[in-house]
């Protein structure tokens, strides 16, 4: 399990270096996710070495809500002041990334189609 600990963090701690760019934008975390994802695919990494970590995180995620969750907790004042912004700007965004993400489906889907011919039996 540690070296499956170790793929993930390893992963996680290049995209936190790439991060440190002063021009890169982006999170760590996702370019750690994207590093990890070209592994995955170029197979330099096999699915089967990191699943049971996988598997363990996702069995447990609940409980790395907890801090962020009593945390909130500080702000409860502030959310209840703020509520209008805070539910319209979760509500719009929400509906933005769908939109997004159903029209970019329909995208690739399309082109993806037109360019896999029909086999002939």
């Amino acid at each position: 399990m540690a070296k499956q600990f170790g793929i993930l963090f390893g992963c996680l701690l290049a995209g936190e270096l790439i991060a440190l760019i002063p021009w890169l934008h982006i999170p760590g975390s996702i370019w750690g996710m994207l590093i990890l994802t070209f592994l995955l695919d170029r197979k330099i990494v096999k699915p089967a070495t990191i699943t049971p970590v996988c598997k363990f995180l996702v069995a447990n995620m609940g409980f790395f809500f907890i801090p962020p969750g009593v945390a909130l907790m500080l702000y409860f004042d502030l959310i209840a002041a703020e509520w209008l912004p805070i539910t319209v700007a979760t509500v719009a965004s929400t509906l933005l990334v769908l939109l997004v993400t159903g029209r970019m489906h329909q995208y690739f889907h399309a082109r993806y189609k037109r360019h896999i011919k029909p086999r002939t039996r």
